[in-house]
């Protein structure tokens, strides 16, 4: 199993066209699209790994239905 980073699950939510609306305690991560709203909390650790479990749930937030998808957009390929 792999493991992420913080920076790398960033990386991904901006190439979706997610964009950073709140930093405070976490960070807020919004994207609109016509049939949904979509809304990913991140925590501010940056170069830290994300436990998998978190990683699972932030993936369910962004809206990305399997792993590879995200290392497919996190490798650069859409």
């Amino acid at each position: 199993m792999a493991v992420y980073s913080y920076n790398g699950f960033r990386k991904v939510l901006r190439k979706l066209g997610f964009q950073r609306i709140r930093s405070k305690k976490h960070e807020i991560w919004y994207r609109h699209t016509d049939t949904d709203d979509f809304k990913v909390v991140v925590s501010h650790k940056w170069g830290e790994d994300i436990p998998r479990w978190v990683f699972h749930k932030m993936l369910r937030q962004a809206g990305i239905k399997r792993e590879e998808e995200f290392v497919r957009m996190l490798r650069g390929k859409r």
